[in-house]
Formats: C-alpha cells, sequence, structure tokens
C-alpha cells in the first residue's frame, strides 16, 4: 500500500512515516496543499492522509481536487476539531473518512487498511491465492497452510502482487506501489526482493517472470512449476 500524508506539523508527519513504513506501507510526506497536488499528478496513491488546515491550497481543496479528477485513491482527513459540522464538512467534500487529532497510529493503520480494501471493486480483507493466504491486518502470511516469515518490503510487494490475482505487474508499478518517492528509479530492489520473496514461499515457485513484462502469481497445483 503507498500512501501520502499531508501535514505542515513536521514532526508529526515523520513520525506518521516512520509508524506505516514499520506496517510495510510505503509513505510520502508533503507539507502544504500546492506540493500534495503536485504529488498526486505524479505518483499514484491507495489513500491520502489529508490535513485540512495546511499552508497553500486548503486541505478541503486538494480533496476536492482528488475527487474531480477521479483519482481513484481513499482520502482520510485529519483535524484538530471533533465538532460534528467539520466531519460533515468533510464528507461533503468526499472524504472517506475522519480522524480527530490527537489520534493513536494503531487506529490509523486500521483505518488505512480499511480505506484500502474499498477501490472500485472491494478486495476481501484477507487475500487468498494460489495456496497463498496474507492478512493485512495481522501482517501474516501463510502458504498451504505453513506460517511464512517475510521482511516488510517482501510482504509489500506480495500484497500487491495478491490484490492483482495473476494479473501481471510491471517492476515499474511494483516500485511505485511498494516503495515511497525515494526509490531510485533504476534500482534493482524489486528484482532482489522478488528473489529473496521466492525463497521465503519456498518451492514450487508461485511467482513467475513474464521476461519484458513484469512478474505474477500462478498456481503450481495448476500450471505446473514457473521457469
Amino acid at each position: 500500500m503507498r500512501v501520502l500524508v499531508v501535514e505542515d506539523e513536521i514532526y508529526l508527519a515523520e513520525a506518521v512515516q516512520a509508524g506505516l513504513r514499520l506496517e510495510a506501507m510505503a509513505c510520502d510526506i508533503v507539507t502544504d496543499g500546492d506540493a500534495a497536488l503536485e504529488r498526486l499528478a505524479v505518483h499514484s496513491y491507495d489513500v491520502v492522509v489529508l490535513d485540512r488546515d495546511i499552508p497553500g491550497t486548503h486541505g478541503d481543496d486538494v480533496c476536492r481536487s482528488i475527487v474531480e479528477q477521479g483519482l481513484g485513491c481513499r482520502v482520510l482527513m485529519l483535524t484538530a476539531a471533533a465538532r460534528l459540522n467539520e466531519k460533515v464538512a468533510g464528507f461533503e467534500l468526499g472524504a472517506d473518512d475522519y480522524l480527530t487529532k490527537p489520534f493513536d497510529l494503531a487506529e490509523l493503520v486500521v483505518r488505512l487498511r480499511s480505506l484500502a480494501r474499498r477501490p472500485a471493486q472491494a478486495a476481501p480483507p484477507v487475500l487468498e491465492y494460489a495456496g497463498l493466504r496474507l492478512d493485512p491486518f495481522r501482517r501474516e502470511v501463510y502458504r498451504d497452510g505453513r506460517y511464512v516469515s517475510l521482511s516488510r518490503k517482501q510482504f509489500a510487494v506480495l500484497e500487491v502482487l495478491m490484490a492483482a490475482r495473476g494479473g501481471v505487474i510491471s517492476a515499474e508499478d511494483l516500485l511505485e506501489r511498494a516503495w515511497d518517492e525515494n526509490a531510485d528509479p533504476f534500482t534493482n530492489a524489486v528484482r532482489i526482493t522478488i528473489s529473496g520473496l521466492r525463497k521465503r514461499l519456498g518451492d514450487p515457485w508461485v511467482i513467475q517472470t513474464v521476461p519484458g513484462v513484469g512478474y505474477r502469481l500462478t498456481d503450481p497445483r495448476q500450471e505446473g512449476t514457473p521457469q
């Protein structure tokens, strides 16, 4: 999952970023509305954590722009106010959820996971495919009933592949979804992570390399071991 945090309190933003990375989420931060709109024009995000009162373009206008452009990302609004009219106004603009500051990081994580499960075609809370079972809330992966210990980045990559349910995901898309903006577009991090993920999942391989295109999950029980 990739998250954009729009928050002008830099210490809070950096704390949230650090916490989300521990939960295997890629997280970028910006401190004003203008930078948020610029970032949204370049990158795809699953959820935007958006403070309403930010410098530059107001948070309400950022939310309105996301909805009007049909960017597809969910919006979780932050505010220091707990008044009902504030929340109603945010939902009327198109926000998907609301969180009042101060908040607990654990609650933010749960809300983000919940929002990410609500794309155009809602994904199930637990992903299951090709004998794999991935629970994003518990950060657990099983293969044919056997628990598999994964690094945070391996977990994030597998989550993207499982959500595609056999569809081919390019290395560029994996880099976009599982890493943050600081990732080098020429890095071999995706290849290294895929290699480590295959070893952790064990034989026969369920991650197939599609030459010149990307990666996909296959079911060895039906298709045979990928090369």
